[in-house]
């Protein structure tokens, strides 16, 4: 039997049309403290220019929905089609990922352009036609993919920015440590008794599909830190030789130490015997309290190795998580709304879960049983991808807040830590 698409309500269509609008100039006013010179420039292959996220995000929109749902629709350039594909094999061969800094052009007001002519098309097709549900799920993600890549967009330029001698700032810190709290709490262990637990994601509301299906996970009883390491902890891992000493690195994470001279976090410096982190704010002072943060995955496990303690497995974070939420856990997270874009020290009663920083796990991105991937051009997103890479739980400072669930999986390979990414320790019952 074929089940018929349903259209959805006006009110339901009007909604999706205000936050289609929410989430776009928010996209924008990300871009608008930067220069058209700030926004073509690609630091590392794994990073890219500005004006290529503002570009593909809009390339989304056209390509998997006004192509097809808007009668009559015209494709605003056809050479943009591979020029920001990302990575969609199934739709073409897409421009070199390493090479999108290349790219002069199209210029940055030829980029505005085709986002304006892109956002009054949506408009018109999300106003004046009724759509069915399954257009409104495209347009969802659709948003949804514009959103990781705000944050990419912030974590990006910072990578370039951190390049510059000049060490530019995004933006303005209004930062005082004497207003500011900036001690940490003592760190508590938590127990989470073990169990047969409901893990991933069900039911009407947005998930990406790596996030499902929902299935029952066995954990054994275990501990969890009730906040994130400190940049004062990681401190003290340097100053006890935590990068000169083999017995604390897996053996991959220990040749990236050879052969890269690792010696400190990505970003931190000593300057006059003081160590200083550089941000999006620029160059500041390391806060002792505030999260260690851009580590990546060979630190942080280093790390719990120095410190007698493992990572959590990601299914463990998912229960300790949602064990401990608090009635105000996504309110009360430091989340892109608060435009803090640092991770904060933790507040009384704040376990951190969401917000701050991404939380490594030791689990591999591997599907969850059942898992299969559309077998449209969609089916690209997450899947092909569960391979090589790990699991990272509970957002950061500049993920947005409609954008961030207890069952998210993003990941990155091991060796990746310039996005905001820091650790959780977890142990065993003693």
């Amino acid at each position: 039997m074929t089940l018929l698409a349903r259209e959805v309500s006006d009110e339901n269509q009007a909604e999706l049309l205000s936050r289609y609008r929410r989430v776009r100039a928010e996209t924008e006013a990300l871009a608008d403290p930067l220069s058209a010179e700030d926004m073509q420039l690609q630091s590392m292959p794994d990073a890219s220019p500005s004006k290529w996220h503002l570009a593909h995000t809009t390339w989304f929109f056209e390509t998997f929905i006004l192509r097809n749902a808007l009668p009559g629709y015209r494709v605003f350039d056809s050479h943009y089609h591979e020029l920001f594909n990302s990575y969609y094999n199934s739709l073409g061969t897409p421009f070199s990922r390493p090479q999108r800094g290349l790219l002069s052009r199209p210029d940055l007001e030829s980029v505005f352009s085709y986002r304006r002519a892109v956002d009054f098309a949506m408009r018109e097709l999300l106003s004046e036609y009724p759509i069915p549900d399954t257009l409104v799920s495209l347009v969802t993600l659709g948003l949804n993919h514009e959103q990781q890549h705000q944050e990419l967009l912030l974590t990006d330029i910072k990578h370039a920015f951190s390049i510059n001698p000049l060490l530019p700032a995004y933006t303005d810190f209004s930062f005082d440590p004497e207003e500011e709290e900036t001690a940490a709490p003592d760190l508590q262990w938590l127990e989470i008794p073990g169990g047969a637990y409901a893990i991933g994601a069900e039911g009407d509301h947005f998930y990406f599909d790596n996030e499902s299906p929902a299935h029952q996970q066995l954990v054994q009883d275990f501990q969890v830190a009730s906040r994130l390491v400190t940049n004062r902890e990681f401190v003290d891992f340097i100053e006890d030789g935590g990068y000169r000493d083999p017995r604390l690195w897996l053996s991959d994470g220990w040749s990236l130490v050879q052969r890269e001279r690792w010696a400190k976090p990505l970003y931190w410096q000593q300057r006059e015997g003081r160590w200083m982190q550089f941000t999006l704010g620029g160059l500041m002072p390391l806060v002792d309290g505030e999260p260690a943060c851009h580590l990546n995955f060979y630190e942080a496990d280093a790390f719990a190795t120095w410190a007698g303690k493992r990572l959590l497995t990601e299914a463990e974070w998912e229960v300790a998580a949602c064990q401990l939420r608090r009635p105000d856990q996504l309110a009360s997270a430091n989340l892109l709304e608060k435009r803090q874009l640092r991770p904060l020290a933790a507040g009384a009663g704040h376990n951190q879960f969401l917000g701050d920083l991404w939380e490594w796990t030791s689990s591999a991105y591997l599907p969850y049983p059942g898992f299969r991937a559309s077998a449209d051009a969609v089916g690209e997103y997450n899947g092909k991808f569960m391979c090589n890479q790990k699991v990272l739980r509970g957002g950061s400072c500049i993920t947005p807040a409609d954008h961030i669930r207890m069952t998210y999986r993003n990941f990155f390979y091991p060796h990746q830590g310039w996005q905001f990414t820091g650790i959780r320790l977890a142990g065993d019952p003693v």
